[in-house]
């Protein structure tokens, strides 16, 4: 990467891509200039027709440059425009336009290429600033470092960095102790322990560890745990801590028994009637939505908490698409709940005789009842009421579009987002910018959210090992 020299002012180049990412990049670069180049409008210009994502957000940010271009002279706009919004020291935009552009190299002409050329020219012009090109297209970034251009990628959007991954939603002490009691001396905390609403709590006083949030599980074990708890209220000196119902033995949900801390721990989430986002990541394979539907199922049917079950998921293929699909949207959902469907069968089959009742046309008639199969393209404008709502392959949805999803919830609505974010398929969305990263970061200290990753794999032994070896 080439190095950026230290200079008084710094002037951002913003490619195309930048903006339709994040239409609010023009007010993230704080007391610095941006500059758009006028190929970078031309591609705005392209990109605002239609109906897709791209288009809208394409127009948007249209919209966005002729408000701020509209209340200012001719002259103004040629000094570079005060970006309102800023605090103290104002940024300014400023625009690129050049007759005489000389190709680079000779070079066959492209946008790519064209937005290189502006960044030189500007250098040229500006020895002064520090012209800084920031871009999310890979390819651009290595020809800007083969030019010595200076380079950067738009991290304004990150919900962590590299460095850091995405909370675990859990902290295991596994030298603790038998029944855990050894936790409080390694904590070094006072324990009161309290019964209330026929719940156990333990309220915590000391110095509390920094890497604990509200609504993380505290255990003793991953698979063998004595004490499990999640976090309720959270300071510096104090915190009270809930014991969490064990569903490993008798108390299972819908025949569903955890098998370890964490799996536990989500049977928890999925059935508090206090949390209202769950969040589950985790590897293929480690029950995510077999676990998911069980809860829904058993807080629909048998609870009677919630009048239906939404489920729906990101229709993006893994390798090529297999065209247009008729019927009606369920019909052309349907191919892509493939884990749906098979985990339904699991949920509903018979361990005696090994028969699944989903064959059965009234089973089928009264899950159909409460089930629905739902586009997240058609969820926009909606608003879900006594619904549990079931967001599968969250990880492939920017963070707009998932906001878009969560803000969807009405009354008595709960959102379970599933997903694995090493299995990303939506381009320029990374483990740690997608909308499954945003949503748990963001939601970590609201006491009515709770987010775990799973880690043990149960679908079989080969799964496993692929998952291991693979």
């Amino acid at each position: 990467m080439v190095r950026i020299e230290k200079k008084a002012t710094r002037l951002y180049v913003l490619d195309t891509n930048v903006l339709i990412h994040d239409p609010a990049a023009l007010y993230q670069f704080e007391e610095h200039d941006v500059v758009i180049p006028m190929t970078v409008l031309e591609e705005l210009d392209k990109h605002k027709n239609g109906i897709r994502e791209i288009a809208r957000t394409a127009r948007q940010v249209s919209r966005t440059l002729s408000d701020i271009t509209s209340r200012v002279g001719f002259d103004e706009i040629q000094a570079g425009i005060p970006i309102p919004g800023s605090i103290g020291v104002t940024g300014r935009l400023r625009f690129l336009c050049y007759n005489d552009l000389k190709s680079l190299d000779n070079l066959e002409e492209s946008p790519d290429n064209r937005i290189l050329a502006e960044t030189c020219r500007l250098r040229e012009e500006r020895p002064d600033a520090s012209v800084i090109l920031v871009t999310k297209d890979i390819n651009l970034r290595v020809k800007a470092a083969a030019l010595k251009v200076p380079v950067e990628d738009y991290l304004n959007d990150r919900a962590f960095s590299d460095l850091d991954a995405m909370i675990e939603g859990a902290r295991v002490y596994p030298d603790a102790g038998e029944h855990g009691t050894g936790l409080w001396e390694e904590l070094d905390v006072e324990v009161k322990v309290e019964r209330a609403d026929h719940h156990t709590y333990y309220q915590l006083s000391g110095e509390m560890p920094a890497d604990w949030h509200v609504g993380m599980l505290v255990s003793d074990n991953e698979n063998d745990a004595n004490f499990e708890a999640i976090i309720r209220e959270l300071g510096p000196n104090s915190a009270r801590l809930q014991l969490l119902t064990n569903y490993r033995h008798h108390a299972g949900v819908w025949g569903v028994h955890a098998h370890d801390s964490r799996q536990n721990f989500t049977l928890n989430l999925l059935m508090d009637p206090d949390i209202d986002l769950v969040t589950i990541a985790g590897n293929a394979g480690t029950g995510k939505t077999f676990m998911t539907l069980a809860a829904a199922l058993e807080q629909t049917l048998d609870m009677k908490g919630f009048e239906r079950i939404v489920f729906t998921r990101a229709p993006i293929p893994m390798g090529e698409d297999i065209g247009f699909l008729p019927g009606t949207e369920e019909e052309k959902m349907s191919p892509w709940m493939g884990a749906f469907h098979d985990n339904m069968d699991n949920l509903l089959r018979d361990e005696k005789d090994g028969s699944s009742s989903w064959d059965n046309d009234a089973t089928r008639s009264l899950i159909g009842s409460r089930v629905q199969i739902r586009s997240p393209g058609f969820m926009r404008g909606r608003t879900l009421n006594d619904t549990l709502l079931i967001i599968d392959e969250a990880q492939n949805f920017t963070p707009k579009q998932l906001k878009s999803l969560i803000t969807r919830a009405g009354r008595n609505t709960k959102i379970v987002c599933l997903g694995n974010v090493g299995q990303i398929d939506t381009p320029y969305l990374t483990a740690n910018t997608c909308g499954m990263a945003t949503v748990v970061q963001n939601f970590r200290d609201w006491p009515h959210a709770g987010h775990i990753t799973l880690r043990s794999v149960e679908r079989s032994r080969l799964a496993l090992a692929g998952e291991e070896l693979l």
